[in-house]
C-alpha cells in the first residue's frame, strides 16, 4: 500500500460536517484506509482574500489506488458534496476542496496531476495541519516541520475537537 496525504478545505456551509462526510466517502477501509487526521484549523483566505475564512485539515491514507485514481476518487467526493470546479472562481469560496499533496515519494507532472502538490511548501494552511500529523515526513527532499518554519502562519487557529 502507498501512503498519501490529502488536504481538505472549505468555507461554505458546515465545513466540518462536510469533512467528516468526505473522509467517510474517500476512505472505504479497503482501497483507501485512513491512517491519521489532523485537527481542523480556521485559516485566512488565500488567493481571493475578500471571502469568509476557511477550515482546513490534512489526512494521511494508505491506498491501493494509483495517484490518478486517488485524485479521481477525491474529485468524485467533491462533486458528491456540492463542489462544481468549473463554475467557481479559482481560490474562491467552496464547499469542499480535496487536494492530493503527496503520494509515497513519487514525483509526477502531467496534464492532470503534479506531485508533490506544486504549492505545498508555500501554503501555511496546508503545512500547519500536515506538520501536526507528519512533522518528520520528507517530501521532495524537505522535512515538513522545516517547511512550516519558513512560512507565515499568522491567523491560523486550531479548532476544538468535535
Amino acid at each position: 500500500m502507498a501512503e498519501a496525504f490529502l488536504a481538505l478545505g472549505g468555507n461554505i456551509g458546515d465545513v466540518r460536517s462536510t469533512f467528516h462526510r468526505a473522509i467517510a466517502m474517500l476512505c472505504d477501509g479497503a482501497a483507501v484506509r485512513l491512517l491519521a487526521r489532523s485537527s481542523d484549523y480556521w485559516t485566512p483566505p488565500w488567493g481571493i482574500t475578500d471571502q469568509p475564512r476557511f477550515v482546513n485539515a490534512v489526512i494521511a491514507v494508505a491506498t491501493l489506488l494509483s495517484p490518478h485514481a486517488l485524485l479521481e476518487r477525491a474529485q468524485s467526493c467533491e462533486r458528491a458534496l456540492g463542489r462544481e470546479r468549473g463554475r467557481e472562481p479559482r481560490w474562491g469560496p467552496r464547499t469542499l476542496d480535496l487536494d492530493l499533496l503527496a503520494y509515497d515519494d513519487i514525483a509526477l507532472d502531467d496534464a492532470t496531476l503534479t506531485l508533490p502538490h506544486p504549492r505545498l511548501f508555500a501554503r501555511a494552511f496546508v503545512l500547519v495541519p500536515l506538520a501536526e500529523i507528519a512533522p518528520e515526513r520528507i517530501i521532495a527532499g524537505t522535512v515538513v516541520r522545516d517547511a512550516l518554519a519558513r512560512v507565515d502562519a499568522t491567523g491560523i487557529e486550531r479548532l476544538p475537537r468535535r
